[in-house]
């Protein structure tokens, strides 16, 4: 590690199996086939911001690379109110493979600039025409998935990413439970429960 590494606070560390996102196309399928869920076209990129201005001059490479992509949508930063900011990505809801790519290369950039300490998870939302929603979760560090789903008519804006639920906040778990069963065949899903972590204030859901 360099001396420009160390003052910044950057660290080489192994490289998550981000592959792993171009498996959710293939489960999206099943998905809307059992559940009835498909995607919405909205997935996010969810970080823990670094201080000082190496961080916010790679946040805006990571935009400008996008948004200069004539095949790339335009990207929004937004920040929920735990600090952690959020990089949302919008496809056309039949353009999962697409979806997937943009957030690969979101995680890909800011893991090759030495910030993928702060990466915690990727996020593709879905829905169905009953107004449930869900949102399968990547957890960078683990490399596996799992299903957040709030309950119809719970509040969504309160809390933040990985935040506890406040009023009016509360989980479908038999849904969760469902999403795991129905795609544990296609991704690698998370097995420890604790892992499962709200994520109130997500983008797209």
């Amino acid at each position: 590690m360099g001396l420009w590494d160390t003052i910044l606070g950057r660290t080489k560390e192994t490289k998550a199996k981000l592959d792993a996102l171009f498996m959710v196309p293939s489960a999206a399928i099943t998905l809307q086939t059992a559940a009835g869920l498909t995607p919405t076209g909205s997935g996010s990129v969810c970080f823990r911001g670094a201080t000082g201005p190496a961080f916010a001059q790679t946040q805006g490479d990571i935009v400008t690379l996008l948004n200069d992509n004539p095949d790339a949508p335009d990207v929004e930063v937004t920040q929920d109110s735990f600090g952690f900011t959020w990089l949302v990505v919008q496809r056309d809801p039949q353009d999962t493979a697409g979806l997937c790519t943009d957030l690969h290369a979101v995680n890909t950039i800011l893991e090759e600039q030495g910030f993928g300490s702060g990466l915690l998870c990727s996020l593709v939302a879905f829905a169905d025409t009953t107004g449930r929603r869900a949102g399968l979760v990547y957890l960078y560090k683990q490399g596996t998935f799992y299903p957040f789903a709030p309950a119809a008519g719970a509040g969504n804006g309160a809390a933040g990413a990985f935040g506890g639920g406040g009023a009016g906040q509360q989980r479908d778990n038999l849904l969760e439970i469902q999403i795991r069963d129905q795609l544990a065949a296609e991704l690698p899903m998370e097995k420890e429960l604790s892992r499962w972590l709200a994520v109130w204030g997500a983008p797209g859901l």
